[in-house]
């Protein structure tokens, strides 16, 4: 056996080895709770959206037999009935329209309102800020909205609908100007220095920085003009400017005892938002990050 002398005791070859953790020793064990935690939650989603799947693949003889057994002949054809039954064309041609010039108006006034608030360059700031809270639990003014689009022979248009979608923009400028404080103020500073104007910094330098954060406003706002009805049902008298939530909850009404089409047609309905989503999570997930760290 060999003994470690004083000598070697001190040498840089032994202090390293003697320094060296091991490896084994700590090893980090997988987080297993948290893929219990997130396992829970896929089931907790998912599980609706596949009984509500089954539910539309089914005759309706197959779903009065057995509601909530595992569907053995599906019948495809359910979602050509209820897309024609439904008259879903228009409804999704109407919301896209709405969906679109909505959500480009309130992405457009977060963007002139977030960035003056966020950099202080009007006045009262905190009470801007606290405005911009406070209207998140402001409920709905119907009947107001109502009176106004009336004034102004806007009821009962598609102009007056996207109006007020647009200026819904609900979380839009809180987000912007967490985003905004992340961004150096020397950038402003600079530009000032160059003679640049306000507006064309805004558009010109602010713009391509805060894509992320605009993005997602964008995406935000988007998925609750797809989803929104009670306006629909309150500022459209024709139905056939309806957008397409109105036209499921139509649907619903009138084929409420067929759950197979139904089912079908709802999922027509979520379809766009659930494939959209898998290709813009990305820039959602960076926007409400950099307004947090902002």
């Amino acid at each position: 056996m060999s003994t470690v002398t004083g000598t070697d005791r001190g040498r840089p070859g032994n202090d390293a080895l003697a320094a060296k953790p091991d490896k084994r020793l700590h090893k980090k064990r997988p987080p297993v709770g948290a893929y219990v935690c997130i396992a829970l939650l896929m089931l907790f989603f998912l599980f609706p959206l596949a009984y509500l799947a089954n539910t539309a693949l089914k005759s309706g003889t197959e779903f009065i037999q057995d509601p909530v057994g595992l569907v053995t002949h599906p019948q495809w054809g359910n979602f050509a009935e209820a897309w024609r039954l439904g008259d879903f064309g228009a409804f999704v041609a109407n919301t896209a329209l709405y969906t679109v010039a909505g959500a480009s108006i309130g992405t457009f006034i977060a963007l002139v309102m977030g960035f003056p608030v966020a950099r202080g360059y009007i006045r009262f700031v905190k009470l801007w800020n606290a405005l911009f809270v406070f209207v998140l639990f402001l409920p709905n003014a119907l009947m107001t909205q109502f009176q106004l689009l009336l004034k102004l022979d806007l009821y009962d248009t598609r102009l007056g609908y996207i109006l007020m979608v647009g200026v819904g923009v609900g979380i839009g400028p809180l987000l912007f100007t967490g985003f905004v404080k992340s961004l150096p103020r020397e950038l402003d500073e600079a530009a000032a220095l160059d003679g640049v104007g306000y507006w064309r910094y805004l558009f010109s330098f602010v713009f391509p920085l805060a894509k992320p954060a605009l993005a997602t406003i964008f995406i935000l706002q988007a998925v609750w003009i797809w989803n929104e009805i009670i306006l629909a049902t309150v500022l459209f008298a024709d139905s056939s400017k309806w957008p397409i939530a109105a036209g499921l909850n139509a649907f619903k009404g009138t084929y409420s005892t067929n759950w197979s089409l139904l089912a079908a047609a709802t999922l027509i309905v979520a379809a766009p938002l659930m494939v959209g989503y898998v290709f813009i999570q990305k820039f959602l997930v960076n926007g409400v990050v950099g307004a947090v760290k902002g």
